[in-house]
């Protein structure tokens, strides 16, 4: 692995959230030095090119605040953590949910009824659309995302509104991801992997990095994925295409950048999730390897996508930036609706198929400055952001009452239904069904006081949500909704010895408001956008090679129920946790990273009390994962891994009578770098769910749904990195 070493100004303030190192080049003529160019690689066209990294080099130092830009961790009055490309090379991680088995605060669970990644961050969903590329919703693929496009994946914990803006999906309640494009850093790089997993999938990939031009000002990252083959799974197959370019530019008081990518995706006989029938007892988890999924099945997804950013020294300490993004998705899928019938494993299917083609075009613009008062500091932000999407779906289901008769532990294999006994729109030609516009935006002050030993941030954006529902067949318009809301922010960050941060916040999270329907008096209201209300008090300590963080929060969010045939936001979900992490190095060559999460998600005035105090579904009240890495001492080169997670029990039903058990899976591995020649080469080698655990991974997702999805099998992945 070549390691690339970043610049980092003393101050965050001109920064915008940025992705790839930094480091001096000085030029000579006849010996003698003439100039010194600074030139910072950075994913989003800013000055200070990417966040130091930690000591061990699994997480970095700090990462994107939203408007307020890259912040480093002692300073930011939130939890967050920012994942390296390091770990992401290191674990052979394939996808954004690889990554996320790191983080305690988050469960990866799927979307409903299909195989969309869904992230649980403190028990609230993140769903794969309200993923951020580089700060921007909505431009990468909404079912997987490649781990080869990416140099960081950031989490942010908590409530986000102010931060980011209203998530387009609905998301943004307990946290937030930001992808982190790849760019050239200033030494050359040429690496292919090779590599084949359980099953026989196949890997090739491609990694390019060049600066050139006058001072190396311009920079070039390609990569290029090819995966192929079965997977660990009987009978499921995948192939995956990934290709991306990442550009940049540094003129010096101005910086540009673009991104440029395309994702081609089909699974072949996916496992389905499982829905549970009302009243029966949770069936024991079926052989993880096994499969009762049927042959003819299969999911799509193809996506182009782009951005493309820039970033202007106005004066000492003041930058302006804008950034533009678009994506064109289409996806097809024959899918099947399983749901359990019984704890013997016996259920029914019925087929479905739906179609959905995707465009999305968002931007932002803003500008930040620094002054001073006096003896007190200011760091003032401002922004306007906007995005749209337009959304063409149609689908088709096979017959739903006289189902297909399967069992979990003994499935049957049979013949393709029609898929006519109810559709919607025309699966070669869908309409539009769904359009939504948001539009923001949003003030800040962090003030310093006290020699910067306490730091105050206060803000507010504005946000508008407008979405638009057309009917599948005739594509007319069924419904309309237009609303705004100011969702401010306020904390407090307090140092009162080196190494240890204090922080507060009181931060909200925003969702189009939801619409009357069903068999109601008031069928048709549009209500005002949901607002959800998070406090949080916090406490990190760094200790130069290994960094700890505790968090205490509670959010709240309104929940729509039924009251004497009226529809209303009169229930509530609370949740209330605390979270523990540490990360880094404490002993030479050993790399720790993990933590704990406890969490108490309380459903409160639900309809006729029938379920206040029962636990939310699919929300575990325990998890942890603990992972080190490990330099064997006297063997040069020579590392192993391993990772323990685990989940306590939750529930599959509002009423808590359907329990999944706990869980805990233990992956392990290998890693040795030599040396061929000139060349460095790296093998790595993983074996997740090394015990072979039967499991349950999650229950539910889509509020008020509690399917459960199969835990992975034991899995072996091999590969080898070649370093020109």
């Amino acid at each position: 692995m070549i390691t690339r070493q970043p610049t980092l100004r003393p101050t965050a303030l001109a920064a915008l959230l940025v992705a790839s190192g930094a480091a001096a080049a000085q030029a000579t003529v006849a010996g003698q030095p003439v100039a010194t160019v600074v030139i910072s690689a950075s994913a989003d066209a800013s000055a200070e090119g990417l966040t130091r990294v930690y000591s061990g080099g699994q997480v970095a130092r700090g990462g994107r605040l939203g408007l307020l830009g890259n912040v480093d961790v002692m300073d930011t009055p939130f939890n967050a953590i920012s994942y390296t490309q390091q770990l992401i090379q290191d674990q052979q991680a394939q996808g954004v949910a690889d990554v996320l088995q790191n983080d305690p605060s988050v469960r990866v669970a799927r979307g409903f009824g299909n195989f969309q990644e869904l992230y649980v961050i403190r028990g609230f969903a993140v769903n794969s659309d309200d993923l951020a590329y580089n700060g921007l919703y909505g431009l990468l693929p909404r079912q997987f995302v490649a781990a080869e496009l990416l140099e960081r994946v950031e989490v942010f914990r908590g409530a986000n509104a102010f931060l980011n803006g209203a998530a387009p999906g609905g998301g943004g309640i307990g946290g937030s991801i930001n992808l982190v494009p790849k760019r050239a850093g200033n030494a050359d790089l040429t690496a292919v992997t090779a590599g084949i997993e359980t099953g026989g999938q196949k890997v090739g990939a491609v990694d390019i990095g060049r600066r050139f031009g006058p001072d190396n000002r311009a920079g070039i990252r390609v990569n290029a994925v090819r995966r192929d083959g079965g997977t660990a799974i009987d009978g499921e197959s995948r192939e995956l295409g990934v290709a991306a370019v990442g550009l940049d530019w540094n003129g010096g008081n101005y910086r540009l950048s673009a991104d440029l990518g395309w994702q081609d995706q089909e699974l072949t006989a996916p496992r389905p999730s499982v829905a549970l029938a009302a009243g029966i007892a949770v069936p024991r988890a079926p052989a993880a390897d096994g499969s009762f999924a049927q042959s003819w099945t299969y999911s799509k997804e193809r996506d182009q996508f782009g951005t493309v950013r820039g970033e202007l020294d106005l004066a000492k300490d003041t930058v302006a930036w804008a950034a533009f993004g678009a994506r064109s998705g289409k996806e097809s899928n024959v899918l099947t609706t399983t749901t359990a019938t019984g704890a013997d494993g016996a259920a029914g299917m019925y087929r479905f198929d739906n179609a959905r083609e995707d465009t999305v075009r968002t931007g932002e613009i803003g500008v930040r400055t620094k002054l001073r008062t006096g003896a007190v500091g200011h760091s003032l932000s401002a922004t306007a952001s906007g995005f749209g999407s337009e959304s063409r779906n149609a689908y088709a289901m096979g017959d739903f009452v006289s189902t297909i008769a399967t069992n979990l532990y003994a499935p049957r294999d049979v013949a393709a239904p029609a898929a006519n006994f109810f559709t919607g729109g025309r699966l070669d030609a869908p309409v539009t069904t769904s359009k939504t516009i948001l539009s923001s935006y949003a003030v800040a002050d962090t003030v310093a006081l006290a020699g910067e030993r306490v730091l105050v941030t206060v803000g507010l954006r504005h946000q508008r949500i407008k979405d638009f529902s057309y009917n599948y067949t005739t594509g007319v318009e069924e419904s309309r909704y237009d609303e705004s809301r100011n969702t401010p922010v306020a904390a407090i960050v307090v140092k009162p010895v080196k190494g240890l941060s204090l922080y507060a916040n009181y931060i909200e999270g925003l969702q189009k408001g939801q619409g009357a329907a069903g068999a109601v008096d008031n069928i048709g209201q549009t209500f005002a956008p949901t607002v959800s209300r998070q406090k949080e008090v916090g406490a990190k300590y760094d200790a130069g090679t290994v960094g700890f963080t505790a968090a205490v929060f509670t959010t709240s969010q309104p929940q729509a129920t039924v009251v004497d045939r009226v529809f209303g936001l009169n229930g509530e979900q609370r949740n209330r946790g605390v979270e523990l992490s540490v990360f880094g190095q404490p002993l030479r060559g050993l790399r720790l990273l993990g933590g704990m999460t406890f969490l108490d998600a309380e459903q409160r005035r639900t309809q006729g009390g029938l379920t206040d105090g029962n636990d939310v579904i699919g929300v575990p009240r325990h998890q942890a994962n603990l992972g080190a890495d490990w330099d064997v001492p006297g063997v040069a080169g020579l590392a192993l891994t391993g990772r323990v997670n685990y989940t306590a029990s939750q529930f599959a039903d509002a009423a808590n009578r359907q329990q999944v058990p706990s869980w805990t899976r233990t992956d392990l591995g290998a890693r040795y770098i030599t040396r061929v020649g000139e060349r460095t080469l790296t093998l790595r080698a993983r074996l997740d769910n090394a015990f072979g655990r039967d499991h349950w991974a999650s229950a539910g997702g889509y509020p008020g749904q509690g399917y459960l999805v199969l835990g992975a099998p034991r899995t072996f992945v091999v590969s080898g990195t070649l370093e020109f």
